[in-house]
């Protein structure tokens, strides 16, 4: 299904999204190593079981970009123009191999676009849960996204 055109959004409109995703110690491993971020706490088994978590923990870029991917297809799959930005991006309880995800999104804001007819600059809450509904992150994501076209 693709995604919503910015006419027909509205400021406070919630997405429960279907998509789930259980996150695998391949999906950290392989996103971290592509990356070239070294960081003991995605790689490290050993050096992270004397650590508070006990455990690796899920690459937070990783974690960002699952939130956001799993959104796409009920907000803006087919109506995007392009990812304006990302910003107040929290990661309040780790995620671990083995999490399940499931990521909610609410239209905060939008705009006409002023130099752009037929289009708009929509502003999203991002949030993503674990198994155990603790949030595990969120963002606003700002983007610019097309209004339905005139036939």
């Amino acid at each position: 299904m693709p995604g919503v055109w910015f006419d027909e959004l509205t400021v406070g409109q919630r997405f429960e999204h279907p998509i789930r995703r259980t996150v695998t110690e391949t999906d950290n491993v392989l996103f971290t190593a592509m990356t070239h971020n070294p960081a003991l706490l995605h790689l490290d088994e050993e050096y992270m079981r004397g650590t508070d978590f006990g455990r690796r923990i899920v690459n937070s870029a990783f974690t960002l970009g699952l939130m956001v991917g799993i959104s796409v297809g009920d907000t803006t799959l087919g109506t995007a123009v392009a990812n304006l930005g990302w910003d107040e991006v929290r990661f309040p309880k780790p995620l671990f191999h083995g999490d399940t995800v499931h990521v909610a999104s609410e239209v905060l804001e939008l705009r006409e676009s002023k130099s752009r007819p037929g289009q708009g600059i929509v502003t999203f809450l991002h949030q993503a849960y674990n198994q155990h509904d603790e949030l595990v992150a969120s963002c606003k994501r700002s983007g610019l996204q097309r209004k339905r076209p005139v036939e």
